[in-house]
């Protein structure tokens, strides 16, 4: 078997779903094969994977094993030469594990490769490619070095911006929502380290695939990635369990490092940590005083792109709950034409969000990745309307039709 994508699974049944049909459409003529790995879902994540996608392996955990585990399990029972760990809440396009593996098979010392995540509004994602990060790395982006000289091979190697996002480069740390690599790489490199519970576990494998003597790639491929929706950013365990992941990494392959050198950059982890801890909790004081309300909610605009028959199935998902919206109905021959002349300047001149929301049974999610790729704007996000389920996806919520 030629690819094994893994994707692991916690309380986001209609982001995965969305994510399978895309890699769906990207395996169409691959030797592959999808295994879901769920951990310990609540909101009936398992059931509805089961009924409808029979042909995807699904694997259920009594209980929350965390990121590095569950993709542990994953990889000791795929078939494939190679393996792709893909995050539930990302869309691919149709020609993406084509393009991965081409490369691949072209390019024996790859031992993993990343591509460019793209944000809901289109923008790149600075973590689609990254530098390890040592001390001095560390120390110049805590700093804000790096962000005040992005260009410099030596301040800003923590997101390698120095790189031009249209070449293939060599790269030291492949993002975990989107890792392809061959297995045997993988088996090398000891698989995923276990310690690491969610975070820091792709920095930890890249560095083992280097040290095994391989080396990664960054491909400029776009992939949507929605970023988040299984964690809550905003949570004490997420502060807790994304600074933790940074000591670990610190300890387990610095441990050498002078105390001179070690001890600034603990500290420097710590106050980070404090601080966020400080911002959750006051954020947290404040809504429940009722000083602050969910930005999210606020001021948002919807434009429909729509066939004429799903028309009223999204009239009646924007009535039942009360989406400011508008409306644009075409034929499927006309999609080509019509996603050119869809001009987002019109939403910035809305205060707050706003989303294009494509027909899936019109667009492809080719055509509305390469659509944002190519004319980002802040504030205007995709979202997506899937017929067969009745169902409306933005990068915070989801809406179905009530019945």
């Amino acid at each position: 078997m030629t690819l094994s994508i893994i994707i692991v699974n916690y309380n986001v049944k209609y982001y995965i779903a969305q994510c399978i049909d895309s890699v769906m459409q990207a395996i169409d003529g691959l030797d592959a094969e999808i295994i879901v790995v769920d951990n310990h879902s609540s909101d009936g994540s398992v059931s509805f994977l089961r009924k409808n996608y029979p042909n995807v392996r699904i694997m259920a955990s009594s209980h929350n094993l965390g990121f590095s585990r569950a993709n542990n399990i994953g990889i000791k029972r795929a078939e494939g030469e190679y393996i792709l760990l893909l995050n539930p809440d990302t869309i691919v396009q149709k020609d993406t594990l084509k393009e991965c593996i081409a490369f691949m098979d072209e390019h024996s010392d790859c031992g993993a490769l990343g591509v460019c995540q793209r944000h809901p509004d289109g923008s790149r994602a600075m973590e689609s490619r990254r530098g390890l990060p040592t001390a001095m790395t560390s120390f110049y982006k805590m700093s804000g070095l790096a962000t005040r000289f992005p260009k410099s091979r030596r301040f800003a190697k923590y997101y390698m911006s120095y790189l031009s996002w249209e070449e293939i480069n060599e790269i030291e740390v492949i993002s975990g929502a989107f890792f392809f690599a061959r297995k045997e790489a993988i088996m090398a490199a000891g698989m995923l380290d276990e310690d690491y519970f969610m975070y820091g576990e792709d920095i930890d494998l890249s560095y083992c695939i280097k040290q095994a003597g391989y080396k990664n790639y960054f491909l400029p491929l776009d992939i949507l990635h929605y970023k988040g929706e299984s964690t809550t950013k905003s949570s004490f365990r997420y502060v807790h369990v994304f600074y933790q992941a940074m000591l670990i990494f610190m300890s387990k392959h610095f441990s050498s490092m002078s105390m001179f050198l070690r001890m600034p950059i603990q500290l420097a982890i710590y106050l980070k940590a404090s601080i966020a801890l400080c911002s959750t909790l006051s954020h947290k004081i404040k809504k429940m005083l009722g000083f602050s309300g969910s930005h999210k909610t606020d001021n948002i605009y919807y434009i429909f792109v729509v066939s004429k028959d799903n028309l009223e199935s999204c009239r009646t998902i924007a009535n039942d709950n009360a989406l400011d919206a508008e409306f644009i109905t075409l034929a499927p021959e006309h999609s080509n034409d019509l996603i050119k002349q869809i001009n987002h300047h019109k939403f910035q001149e809305k205060k707050g969000h706003s989303f294009i929301v494509y027909d899936l049974s019109v667009f492809s999610f080719s055509q509305i990745l390469n659509k944002f790729a190519t004319t980002p704007y802040d504030n205007v996000y995709l979202g997506t309307y899937n017929p067969e389920r009745k169902l409306i996806i933005t990068h915070f919520e989801c809406f179905t039709e009530i019945e």
